[in-house]
């Protein structure tokens, strides 16, 4: 890959680059990869969106730091990547800082309404909910905790003004953004729901019908919105006129949000999850997200296999990863859900003892079926998007945020350009499970930003991925990459994924070898072949330092706008 990317880069010959492509069974096209990349010396921002990535390094260029980058490409990434991500969703922000070594966990992931209940929705015959209240309207938004993560950390980490970093996105969003090919697809896939409410239509439909690449959406009332939490802060979204209008749309729409649950919405500081991985440590988010703790599970698992030997994208190296991904989901269904409200294992769960007795029971020659969950009990003494951003400092900060799926519940809340979430989906609509609902109480997740330092203890990497629940193998895999193959971060992103869960098929990207489909065939997995650059992996947006160099080197994912820049 390093071979293709200086091609790239000198413009040699079509024909000759063609034929280096083929010498890479996971070699990317130049149309996927060209550009995708950024080194520098002195910031690098991976974001899910060119012209966002563009806007934190200007804010670096500026004075500013990795948080108050984070800020203000969390804030533009908004307007950019509407259908993914907003001030009406919440999501998790992971911070390092260089000088004095603190690492802390912004959670800012939504809240159940403080009347929610455990069967507020009603379940048919086959266990789904009726009209599928769980997915759009009212009933399937959470309380929102975007503005409230961001300005916290802006507040306590970062060094610059709000208004100064919110300026890009309140920009973009009155002028208007150009539609890209992903988005357009994103809104046609989307025309029912967008069609089905009103608000939504009049800003992401064009005359009633979706935009088109090229075409200018603009998102007035958005602006206007993010002029009022600029120059009031967090009140002027948690109180007052924003909060009442959010409440009486969410209401209007079946939902049970009142102005007081916005009111009384609080963002959380934790203690990250830890673990190392060949000598690096790995620092990712702890419950209400599932994801980090999964990660660390799962590169324990897969530390007990020399991955190097096994080789890159071959069955054998597949297959262990595939069954490793089964057991850490059986776990995850089991153990898993707000610590407020449950006692998860943690440390259990995060023990390489624990991994140990899991691996042991994995056959290397078949796939296992009717995976049981493990006991990490007796080792105790817990649709978005991603972007990375790292300083000349050391400064590393991590961001995962979303409105859950596509443009979310389908309420946009009229006269504020706020597209609300619909993360109540990921509770589990029954009673007694650990992850029921509960007014207050914040559902499962599986986002997972993560931080990566070498042995020496320095800042390594910042990656992490939108994609659920496949969102912790995207992110494994890529560590790995890095770590066992000795892959640069794009090389790392851009290589194929798969994604086993407990049971099911296995998910191989179309880029697996031919020789792993059919070996893991008569291993005896059942598999679905997906396209060859699929969104269903994820989007990694990843950072690497190399300390040769000195030199940043930013990461993006083809599988979606990803683009880094740098300076």
């Amino acid at each position: 890959m390093m071979v293709l990317k200086n091609m790239i880069k000198s413009g040699t010959i079509v024909m000759t680059l063609f034929t280096s492509i083929f010498t890479f069974s996971h070699a990317a096209t130049p149309e996927n990869l060209y550009g995708r990349w950024a080194d520098g010396k002195n910031g690098v921002v991976a974001a899910a969106s060119p012209e966002a990535s563009k806007i934190g390094v200007e804010i670096m260029k500026k004075g500013g730091n990795a948080v108050d980058a984070a800020v203000a490409t969390a804030f533009a990434i908004s307007v950019f990547e509407p259908n993914a991500s907003g001030i009406g969703g919440g999501g998790f922000m992971l911070i390092r800082m260089a000088k004095t070594g603190k690492t802390v966990v912004i959670d800012y992931r939504e809240k159940a309404p403080s009347k929610a209940t455990p069967d507020m929705f009603v379940l048919d015959e086959n266990g789904k909910v009726v009209n599928n209240e769980i997915v759009e309207g009212g009933k399937a938004s959470g309380v929102p905790g975007t503005v409230a993560g961001l300005l916290t950390a802006l507040e306590k980490y970062g060094t610059m003004k709000r208004a100064d970093v919110m300026a890009p996105a309140i920009k973009y969003a009155e002028e208007g953004i150009t539609v890209s090919k992903n988005l357009e697809t994103i809104i046609q896939d989307n025309y029912e729901k967008l069609a089905k409410f009103e608000a939504a239509g009049e800003v992401y439909l064009k005359d009633g019908l979706p935009y088109e690449a090229g075409d200018k959406l603009v998102n007035k009332d958005l602006a206007k919105t993010l002029k009022k939490i600029a120059k009031e802060g967090k009140k002027g979204f948690y109180e007052g006129e924003i909060a009442n209008k959010i409440a009486a749309e969410v209401q209007k729409q079946g939902g049970l949000m009142t102005a007081e649950d916005i009111k009384n919405y609080s963002i959380e500081e934790r203690e990250p999850v830890e673990g190392t991985y060949r000598g690096y440590t790995i620092i990712s988010c702890p419950p209400a997200s599932s994801g980090g703790t999964h990660i660390v599970q799962l590169l324990n698992m897969m530390e007990n296999y020399d991955l190097k030997s096994l080789g890159d994208n071959t069955p054998e190296s597949w297959h262990v990863w595939a069954e490793s991904m089964k057991q850490v989901f059986a776990d995850r269904a089991e153990y898993m859900g707000d610590t407020a409200y449950v006692k998860v294992p943690l440390k259990g769960l995060t023990s390489k003892e624990y991994a140990k007795d899991l691996v042991k029971k994995i056959d290397l020659e078949k796939a296992g079926k009717d995976i049981k969950v493990g006991d990490p009990s007796k080792y105790e003494s817990g649709s978005t998007t991603h972007f990375s951003v790292m300083d000349k400092e050391g400064n590393m900060v991590a961001v995962t945020q979303t409105i859950n799926y596509f443009f979310g519940s389908g309420v946009l809340v009229p006269g504020t350009g706020i597209m609300m979430n619909n993360e109540m989906d990921d509770f589990v609509p029954q009673k007694n499970m650990k992850n029921s609902i509960e007014g207050g109480k914040r559902p499962l997740s599986s986002m997972s930003p993560t931080l990566v330092l070498d042995p020496d203890n320095r800042p390594f990497m910042t990656v992490g991925s939108p994609g659920a629940t496949r969102i912790i193998p995207a992110v494994a895999l890529t560590i790995s990459n890095v770590i066992d193959h000795g892959m640069s971060m794009q090389e790392a992103i851009s290589a194929p994924r798969i994604a086993q869960f407990q049971s099911g098929s296995l998910n191989l990207e179309g880029r697996v070898s031919h020789e792993s489909y059919n070996k893991l065939k008569e291993m005896g997995h059942e598999i679905n072949m997906r396209g060859s650059y699929d969104n269903y992996f994820g989007g990694v947006q990843g950072i690497l330092m190399d300390y040769d160099t000195k030199t940043l080197h930013g990461g993006a994912d083809p599988r979606r706008d990803g683009q880094a820049a740098s300076f």
